[in-house]
């Protein structure tokens, strides 16, 4: 898998944020296919950091009702990236 199909997108929430601030964590989803080792490696060369630490966690889609009907939202997956002390991502900056 290329280095930039690991990264999907960043989540940013008000929980995200706070963690980026108060723990230099940051939360992105990640490819489903993707494990710890490869989110640590994309993370590194794409924004020039050292990774500490990698948590993934497997989100289930959820069954949502629309009018008599149900359907099934995609399950995705998510990564928490712990960073060294000093290093940061610049675009969770100031959101």
């Amino acid at each position: 898998m290329h280095t930039y199909e690991v990264l999907r997108r960043p989540i940013l929430t008000e929980k995200s944020n706070f963690q980026a601030d108060a723990l230099n964590t940051y939360t992105f989803e990640v490819d489903t296919r993707a494990n710890r080792i490869q989110v640590a490696q994309a993370v590194e060369k794409i924004f020039d950091v050292t990774v500490l630490r990698v948590n993934v966690i497997n989100v289930r889609g959820k069954r949502r009702r629309f009018g008599r009907f149900y359907s099934q939202s995609p399950e995705w997956k998510k990564a928490i990236v712990t960073l060294k002390a000093g290093d940061s991502i610049s675009f969770f900056e100031g959101v």
